[in-house]
């Protein structure tokens, strides 16, 4: 199942490149020489295409192993086929690159296109590339706990004020001693009230 997606994955990556490439020409017509070399500088600063480096070996390894499953006297053919044609093809990344250039171009200007290609080429820009997945994966642990924090806080403090209104809400209790509420039975030992007294006991 893996092996199929991988093989649809890779299939729907030409197709789309196959659109691109087709819209490509209309859209290149309006873009200058110059600032055309400007995106494809800030591309290759800020390695945008590097993380499509290993579609086509992996488009290879997966076709490989497929084809070796179909035909397991065929394999050291099937390797060796492989290896040279995918090996031919690897040239077709200059196509990718210029597609990048293009996309960037759409965006920016060519003087956006040299102030991010002067960036990235600098000590800071390079630092900046290949710290900033470390730097990020601090920051997302900082936020987990920082909204960890946040949230324990929110629901201690709206405990606490919600206890403190049903506290108020609630009845008070009488003070030790004070006088029973009208209708309630004497303490023991109380005094019956006028009128009350209990007979004097017959001889």
């Amino acid at each position: 199942m893996m092996l199929h997606n991988r093989v649809r994955q890779f299939s729907a990556i030409v197709a789309a490149s196959a659109v691109l490439a087709f819209s490509a020409p209309a859209f290149a017509q309006d873009v200058t020489e110059s600032h055309l070399k400007a995106a494809r500088a800030a591309v290759a600063a800020i390695h945008a295409t590097d993380p499509f480096d290993n579609i086509l070996p992996q488009a290879a390894a997966a076709l490989e192993q497929q084809l070796i499953q179909k035909n397991p006297d065929m394999q050291e053919l099937i390797g060796k086929t492989i290896s040279e044609k995918a090996l031919a093809l690897a040239s077709r990344r200059a196509d990718l690159e210029k597609e990048a250039a293009l996309a960037y171009a759409k965006v920016f200007s060519e003087k956006d296109l040299a102030d991010i290609a002067a960036f990235y080429n600098s000590e800071a820009g390079k630092k900046l590339l290949d710290s900033g997945p470390t730097v990020t994966r601090d920051l997302v642990k900082a936020a987990d706990i920082w909204q960890n924090g946040l949230a324990r806080d929110l629901a201690q403090q709206v405990g606490e004020t919600l206890a403190a209104a049903a506290k108020a809400k609630a009845p008070a209790a009488p003070a030790d001693g004070a006088a029973p509420a009208d209708g309630a039975a004497p303490a023991d030992g109380a005094a019956p009230a006028d009128g009350d007294q209990p007979e004097a006991p017959k001889n």
